[in-house]
């Protein structure tokens, strides 16, 4: 086989090579490619020492290994990171691990962290957003301030309505985000035109 042949194979065992040095890295293939590599090398190899006449395939091999070189040097950074403990991918992994056995081991404890409320969430994300509209800063606003404006001003905002159901929005008035507040039953849509 000549050059001309090899070239394409090649290519698509480079190409076959990073998506599976890429499954490793994010955990589908439990084993690094080893032998996949060393038949890579092997084939780019073959053409290392004999000069290539046709300037197509010259240009195209030199691109290859200059491919698989870069991709080389990626690949042995990310494995010694992965040895060393340092693989950003890896400590996410870990410390996800971590939360979901700390969540199963505190299940139903006095003293665990409640889940995150829905509407309080809500109402956050539109206060951020409003914020950001009328270029005020960001910093300033905390989820437990808001909680806590909130919780104060639920008792009162109960009476004045008549419902515990309550519903917050954000709207701005005057250049600046205000919290409202409304009955939070749905009203009925009227079925005349």
């Amino acid at each position: 086989m000549g050059i001309a042949e090899d070239l394409p194979i090649l290519e698509s065992r480079l190409t076959e090579l990073i998506t599976r040095y890429e499954q490793y890295f994010i955990g589908l293939e439990k084993r690094e490619p080893l032998k996949l590599l060393a038949d890579v090398e092997q084939l780019a190899s073959r053409y290392a020492n004999v000069p290539i006449t046709n300037t197509m395939y010259r240009h195209r091999y030199t691109n290859l290994i200059a491919r698989l070189s870069s991709y080389q040097q990626l690949w042995s950074k990310t494995v010694r990171e992965i040895e060393e403990g340092r693989y950003s991918r890896d400590r996410f992994r870990a410390r996800l691990r971590e939360g979901q056995q700390e969540s199963r081991r505190g299940a139903g404890q006095p003293g665990q962290p409640t889940p995150p409320d829905p509407e309080l969430e809500r109402v956050y994300q539109e206060l951020l957003e409003a914020r950001k509209k009328c270029n005020l800063p960001l910093s300033s606003v905390s989820r437990e301030q808001l909680a806590d404006t909130l919780a104060r001003q639920r008792p009162e905002l109960s009476k004045k309505l008549g419902t515990d159901n309550i519903r917050f929005r954000v709207v701005i008035e005057g250049g600046k985000p205000r919290i409202k507040a409304g009955n939070g039953a749905k009203k009925p849509r009227n079925s005349e035109p």
